[in-house]
């Protein structure tokens, strides 16, 4: 065997050991015991099935506006200035980019919740999201990537499931015209304060951009007769863009033509 080949087959082997190591540091952190995992999940509090938002109360709780900084209280009187001259930016949802959190949980849509084990999972008809809580112990990461759903883990409290989100992507906002930072971060509680009622609170920091923490509080109502619907934003979506960005076109010169 020439020391070339004998390298190839030590690097093959080196390689596989690797994924193999991999492979098991994975299944060891993460696939959970059949035999005893599936038993703690029905001691959960029941919050599973599809629950639709309260729309007598969807946008009380946010009636009052975060308290801002000077600095992004400055940027964000720039951004209402342009609104002001130019109308509304669209072009998030004219790309059909997810609002990310707290945006998607605020919008009249309904979700649903799954248990499996070490995870409680949220899938959201809006933009067909969906948001894995690990309550399997791991840690949020140090240096998160940067995500739409932002990175995500969580613990139960009793009947409260708590939640942390850190790595919440510049493309989404604290609420509008408000876009989050690297220093963005989400304390969460989700709980059934009542047999028709499920309350997820978000409570937002970031010390650049807060004064103090910012409070989003959606209320749901269970209604598992009608599922969660496809919902693909790119369908029938009229985009255009101009000097301003890109926006939608909601077919009123058409409606005057036919006028």
């Amino acid at each position: 065997m020439t020391m070339r080949n004998r390298f190839l087959q030590l690097f093959i082997c080196g390689s596989a050991l690797a994924v193999t190591s991999t492979a098991q540091a994975q299944d060891e952190a993460y696939v959970p015991d059949r035999a005893t995992a599936y038993e703690e999940v029905l001691t959960l509090p029941d919050i599973t099935g599809n629950w639709y938002p309260d729309w007598t109360r969807l946008f009380a709780d946010r009636a009052r506006p975060p308290q801002l900084t000077p600095a992004a209280q400055a940027e964000y009187d720039a951004y209402l200035a342009s609104v002001s001259e130019n109308g509304p930016n669209q072009e998030a949802q004219a790309q059909c980019l997810p609002p990310g959190l707290p945006g998607t949980l605020q919008q009249p849509y309904p979700l649903e919740i799954l248990f499996s084990p070490g995870r409680t999972t949220i899938i959201t008809e809006a933009y067909e999201q969906v948001f894995r809580i690990y309550t399997d112990g791991r840690a949020l990461p140090e240096d998160p990537d940067p995500f739409f759903k932002g990175n995500i883990t969580g613990f139960w409290d009793g009947d409260t499931l708590v939640f942390d989100v850190v790595g919440l992507h510049p493309s989404t906002n604290i609420a509008v015209g408000i876009p989050h930072t690297e220093k963005s971060r989400i304390h969460g509680h989700i709980q059934r304060v009542a047999e028709e009622e499920l309350v997820i609170t978000m409570t937002i920091l970031n010390p650049d951009v807060l004064e103090e923490p910012y409070i989003s509080r959606v209320i749901y109502r269970p209604d598992n007769d009608f599922p969660i619907r496809e919902y693909v934003c790119q369908e029938n979506n009229r985009l255009q863009s101009g000097e301003d960005g890109a926006n939608i076109d909601l077919g009123f010169d058409v409606l005057d033509e036919t006028e």
